[in-house]
């Protein structure tokens, strides 16, 4: 049986002081079992990655003032999760904003029982961190994004198969 692809849209959010804001996030049958990752999730309807970006930002952060564009990076990834696998086709846009308080009113019933919470990261926090980051190497490509700034083309990352 072939699943379907789950179209994807997240955000590399920055705030003025470059810093990244990543969602905490945990598996509900094993809440031990955490990492962090990018705001942003699904398609829904006739939705733009765009748009989904956007409306899942706000949802999950709160954070509405933002400037969004252009694309940075396009991943497959596919995990379990919540008792399924998750088939992803994941695109990245960067994010500017100055609007740092977050807000997690707008959490999903399943975000409620999976997120921890969130933060804003510097880069070396991110490189010097010993957790579970998604995407895998978030910590050089932010590194990268912040040194050189935005690919010219999107970049097309290695698919995660966990």
């Amino acid at each position: 049986m072939r699943t379907e692809v789950r179209k994807v849209a997240r955000v590399v959010l920055l705030d003025p002081d470059d810093r990244i804001l990543l969602l905490h996030g945990f598996e509900p049958e094993d809440p031990a079992e955490r990492w962090w990752f990018t705001p942003g999730g699904g398609l829904e309807g006739d939705e733009t990655r765009e748009e989904a970006a956007l409306r899942e930002l706000a949802e999950e952060t709160g954070i509405t003032d933002v400037s969004i564009g252009p694309l940075l990076w396009t991943r497959i990834c596919s995990f379990p999760f919540d008792g399924r696998r998750w088939d992803q086709d994941e695109w990245y846009f960067l994010g500017r904003t100055a609007q740092t308080a977050t807000d997690q009113k707008g959490l999903t019933e399943l975000e409620l029982r999976s997120v921890a919470g969130l933060r804003w990261w510097t880069s070396a926090e991110l490189l010097a961190t010993r957790e579970t980051v998604y995407p895998t190497r978030l910590a050089g490509l932010l590194r990268t994004l912040l040194d050189e700034g935005p690919p010219s083309v999107p970049l097309a990352l290695a698919p995660e198969i966990v």
